[in-house]
């Protein structure tokens, strides 16, 4: 049986690696599910996405040299001009809750110009290189005291 690039087939997942996942096709050809084609969320482990032996439908993206590339994200249908990340929900993290308690308390501080952040980069700059001049003065002459 011959693959046909862009069509979708089912497989069973027969191996899994740190960089993806071996597929099982119909007719006893193997291709290669990446990591990056597991799922559309960032895929740290691909064993926590699929076990070997799940049926999964793929997408066969390219065949070369006998090598057969797939895609499980790219399988599952969308509308048309809606990405994969739109499907994701909006993110939630300690930032999120922390920065409405900030503002609802009226500890709200207007941003910074960029005037004051330069001056404050000044500022700072000299006081470093003034302590790295300071310290490196008292220790010029090299090794084995004075010469004379």
């Amino acid at each position: 049986m011959s693959v046909e690039i862009g069509s979708k087939v089912k497989g069973k997942v027969t191996g899994i690696t740190n960089f993806g996942a071996f597929v099982e096709l119909e007719g006893g050809k193997t291709g290669l599910v990446h990591i990056s084609e597991v799922a559309d969320s960032y895929v740290k482990d691909v064993n926590e996405h699929l076990t070997v032996g799940q049926e999964v439908e793929v997408k066969v993206l390219s065949e070369k040299d006998g090598k057969i590339s797939l895609s499980i994200k790219k399988a599952i249908d969308r509308p048309e001009g809606q990405s994969s990340y739109s499907q994701r929900p909006p993110r939630q993290g300690r930032n999120d809750n922390r920065s409405k308690d900030f503002r609802s308390k009226g500890n709200f501080k207007p941003k910074e110009s960029f005037e004051d952040k330069m001056a404050k980069f000044l500022k700072a700059s000299e006081e470093n290189l003034s302590s790295l001049k300071r310290n490196t003065e008292t220790k010029r002459g090299g090794r084995g005291g004075r010469r004379g």
